[in-house]
């Protein structure tokens, strides 16, 4: 794991106004700022995205910055929402640190993006859904 603490880039229900926001985030964050991940597509899955790599893709979501007293229990609380745990095969995203485009200046800022894991990724690819332009919030059913 990287020395500092990294913000996150969230893209789906993790953002503002979608289900899991409050329920996570309220309280525990300094910021949020409007980000782009580049070389990435949305994916639909059953009731939230996946972020697939792809190159020339883009997704839209948010950089969130945690409270530095909170960061140690938002991120174990954020592994265990994506079900991402080290090692193991059977994840259902990957946690990467990943440079992100804050959408205010253009600036490149290094954050944690939950991908969706190899497996996942490869049944994806052969036969999933795209949300059309990478915004989870333009999404269409």
């Amino acid at each position: 794991m990287n020395a500092r603490p990294l913000p996150f880039f969230v893209y789906g229900t993790l953002r503002p106004g979608e289900a899991n926001h409050d329920r996570f985030l309220r309280g525990r964050i300094l910021r949020e700022e409007p980000a782009l991940l580049g070389g990435a597509v949305l994916h639909h899955g059953p009731g939230y995205p996946y972020a697939v790599p792809e190159p020339g893709g883009r997704v839209t979501g948010e950089l969130v910055t945690a409270r530095p007293e909170a960061y140690a229990g938002l991120l174990a609380e954020l592994d265990r929402l994506e079900e991402f745990r080290p090692g193991d095969p059977h994840n259902l995203y990957e946690r990467v640190a990943r440079d992100v485009v804050r959408a205010t200046d253009g600036a490149p800022v290094h954050a944690w993006v939950y991908l969706a894991a190899p497996a996942v990724t490869a049944r994806l690819r052969a036969g999933g859904r795209l949300v059309e332009g990478g915004d989870w919030r333009a999404r269409r059913p």
